[in-house]
């Protein structure tokens, strides 16, 4: 793992040698949510090309920069499309905008993404608070030598997801009248959908939502203790349940749907996290 400590030190001081801003919070923008830094005041934008080793994510729709700004009061970076381990990369290098995001100041982080839906009763367009995870089906981003500067070598991973933020997600939810479902996400490493089999067996083991990130990083940011929250955005409704053939151009499609309930969740969440 000296590798990545050196490559994340990297990226650190490539941040830093062009904006000195510090966030609170830190924002994963899946898809239906790139637009969402157009609402923040910004105050510096860095392309992740200008980062001097940092992984560029390959997937059509996604910008691939930070956005430095406030969400009222709240100092954030928001993550203008992610890293995926089904693009090649090691997982040390899906997880290094995270890790970097927490040295450059962030807590908190929320996490979002488009997931398929694999409960019975969810709908494409339907948002999901994720209370849970199973990760068991890709790699740990732990795995390897420890890295004491981040965090122990056998983390606690009882509690994932912040309860208290959950709180303020969901009471959020309430008062702007937006639907919000609950329930535990699922990781595959893609990037082919999954098959009817596979989501019957994931159902069996207690998902309610499969996709192909998220529950890496919240690994990675729970094991250098920050508070973490996470929206999933149904875009639709996993193999075996959809009577239709999937496809990515649908999936953005319904997130871009549902991106204005998504945003306005999302941004008044953030908000009232950083109230004291």
């Amino acid at each position: 793992m000296g590798k990545a400590v050196e490559k994340l030190r990297q990226c650190y001081e490539s941040v830093r040698a062009k904006t000195d801003f510090r966030p609170e919070a830190a924002l994963v923008l899946g898809s239906g949510l790139g637009d969402f830094a157009e609402q923040i005041k910004t105050e510096a934008v860095l392309d992740y090309h200008e980062i001097e080793g940092f992984p560029i994510s390959t997937v059509a729709g996604h910008k691939g920069r930070f956005v430095f700004g406030y969400v009222e009061e709240v100092p954030v970076v928001c993550m203008q499309g992610r890293v995926h381990y089904y693009e090649g990369y090691e997982m040390s290098d899906v997880v290094l905008p995270i890790r970097l995001m927490k040295l450059l100041g962030a807590d908190i982080l929320l996490l979002t993404n488009a997931a398929g839906g694999i409960r019975q009763g969810m709908q494409a367009g339907d948002l999901m608070l994720i209370t849970g995870q199973i990760s068991s089906f890709v790699p740990s981003p732990l795995i390897g030598e420890n890295i004491e500067e981040l965090g122990v070598r056998f983390p606690d991973m009882s509690g994932i997801y912040d309860k208290r933020l959950q709180k303020i997600i969901c009471r959020t939810a309430m008062n702007f009248e937006i639907e919000l479902k609950q329930g535990v996400y699922l990781q595959t490493t893609g990037p082919q959908y999954e098959s009817p089999e596979e989501i019957a067996m994931f159902r069996t083991l207690g998902a309610d939502a499969v996709g192909m990130s998220t529950a890496c990083e919240a690994i990675a940011a729970r094991h250098m203790g920050m508070r973490v929250a996470g929206i999933s955005c149904i875009s639709n409704l996993a193999a075996g349940i959809s009577p239709e053939p999937l496809c990515h151009e649908e999936v953005k499609e319904a997130a871009d749907a549902a991106a204005p309930r998504f945003q306005r969740l999302v941004y008044e969440a953030i908000r009232r996290m950083g109230e004291r």
